[in-house]
């Protein structure tokens, strides 16, 4: 296997924004079937690399062996031909992984692959439990060992414990659901059965499709494009699904289903081309930039995106506006992650390592910046300096999500609140910190009702603070980032 990326890599511009937990694939086929499991996973994660960038791994079962290949990196730093070829079997599950639980190194990198007494398992899990910490301190009380600090291999070791006692790996993963509570969307992988399960709110996306007779999941619909399989439905909200002898059957959990689906996957996360929960990412981005228009217009000459996130909801903005809808930040594509450690100068040129301005298009104009999303502020301050500095004569920022309030505790990194700029400040205060003439967010009673209109029932709990769930006193996310001490006594 190829070396992985440094753990210690510097996250370019771009990551001063929320991120996602992670991504899944899956493909299950009976035995003797004519694929190749490890390379369809693979372009099926490859679909899925925006969703995580800091590690990624495959499980592959050839007749019952289930044997994996993990490590930090993008899939093609991990992946080449000669691995994936060296790769048989009948079935896969895979992983990219972005850390908001536990440290970015190789042992928290997935899939979870476990022997246990009654044979072999392989789990990929996207989303993050809130009450991991409890779970964990029980489990290591009764002798448990754990090799990493997220929640995923919590979940291995409690589905195993449950299948010591249960007559079946869907049995026990049934039971395991019964004792997790937060946002999971995952697979398992057992020696002949593939399971994939949804928690009861649905926080995270997992879809059903079919490969050449064979099924696949995945965390997105564009994965199940990028294969050439077609697209069946979503998994619901605490269902579990078994692939057995390439017979696929829905098993009820037990649990009560109560849909509060990511708001964010729409604003952000999903890639345009997905359909989420029956609706199109795309579709509902444009109308956020529409209602954004309507609700805060501003005298202006061009409309001008953030991309890639931004291109759905400024081309949005720019219909219902009536103002041109024109290229004025150009996206280096090739530019990945970079091991550059600059200097507190440098820090500031930083944006355009990934970001530059088109002069020709913004000199001279009154700009209509769009983006998804602010957080701490830092990297929207750059961009708006960056077009300033390119002639714009103003700029306007208008953002298609409500102003972020409140930590999200189900798998996406938003921060406590003394990191997150609107806290406390008003609208007027925010633009005057980034260099801004105005700034305005999509409302929160807009963005409820577009998704709820779209028949998708979400949680918007980072802009509301009401969860859907009741939270741990000490919440979950804060347990695994105690150091661990080496025998030399150093961090």
């Amino acid at each position: 296997m190829k070396k992985g990326i440094d753990a210690n890599v510097r996250r370019t511009p771009d990551d001063d924004r929320p991120h996602e937990e992670c991504g899944v694939f899956g493909i299950a086929a009976p035995p003797g079937s004519d694929i190749s499991p490890a390379t369809d996973t693979f372009l099926g994660l490859f679909s899925l690399q925006h969703r995580g960038q800091e590690s990624c791994g495959i499980a592959v079962n050839n007749a019952g062996v289930i044997s994996c290949r993990k490590d930090l990196g993008l899939l093609m730093d991990v992946f080449d031909e000669e691995t994936l070829r060296s790769m048989p079997g009948n079935s896969a599950i895979g992983h990219v992984r972005y850390s908001t639980t536990g440290d970015n190194n190789a042992e928290n990198a997935q899939p979870i692959a476990v022997s246990h007494f009654k044979g072999n398992l392989a789990i990929s899990h996207n989303g993050n439990l809130i009450n991991a910490g409890a779970l964990r301190r029980e489990i290591e009380k009764q002798g448990g060992i754990f090799h990493s600090t997220g929640d995923s291999e919590i979940i291995a070791y409690l589905i195993v414990q449950e299948r010591l006692r249960s007559s079946s790996i869907q049995e026990a993963l049934k039971n395991a659901m019964h004792r997790i509570k937060g946002a999971y969307s995952l697979l398992a992988m057992s020696p002949r059965k593939m399971l994939a399960a949804r928690d009861p709110n649905g926080f995270r996306p997992l879809s059903i499709g079919k490969l050449q007779g064979n099924f696949v999941f995945a965390s997105e619909t564009c994965a199940i494009d990028a294969v050439g399989g077609e697209f069946i439905r979503d998994v619901r909200p605490g269902e579990i699904i078994l692939v057995e002898n390439g017979t696929l059957t829905s098993i009820d959990s037990g649990l009560e289903a109560h849909p509060s689906f990511c708001s964010f996957e729409f604003i952000y996360f999903s890639r345009p081309d997905s359909v989420i929960n029956g609706v199109s990412v795309e579709s509902a981005r444009r109308r956020m930039g529409q209602a954004l228009a309507m609700e805060c217009a501003a005298d202006a000459d061009i409309v001008v995106a953030v991309p890639d996130s931004g291109l759905s909801a400024a081309a949005g903005y720019a219909e219902q506006s009536g103002l041109p809808n024109v290229a004025g930040l150009i996206k280096n594509r090739y530019i990945g992650r970079t091991f550059i450690q600059p200097s507190q100068g440098q820090r500031e040129r930083d944006v355009r390592l990934k970001l530059n301005p088109l002069a020709a298009n913004v000199a001279g104009k009154r700009a209509i910046l769009i983006d998804d999303s602010i957080v701490r502020g830092t990297t929207s301050a750059r961009i708006v300096s960056a077009l300033k500095d390119a002639g714009a004569t103003e700029v306007h920022l208008r953002v298609s999500a409500p102003p972020f309030l409140y930590p999200c505790y189900f798998g996406t990194d938003v921060p406590d609140r003394d990191k997150l700029i609107a806290v406390g400040r008003s609208e007027q205060a925010v633009a005057e910190m980034l260099g801004a003439d105005s700034l305005a967010y999509l409302s929160h009673e807009t963005l409820s009702r577009i998704l709820e209109e779209s028949g998708c029932p979400a949680c918007t709990a980072c802009f509301s603070g009401n969860y859907p769930l009741e939270l741990p006193k000490e919440p979950d996310h804060r347990f695994f980032n105690k150091p661990i001490i080496n025998l030399f006594g150093k961090q």
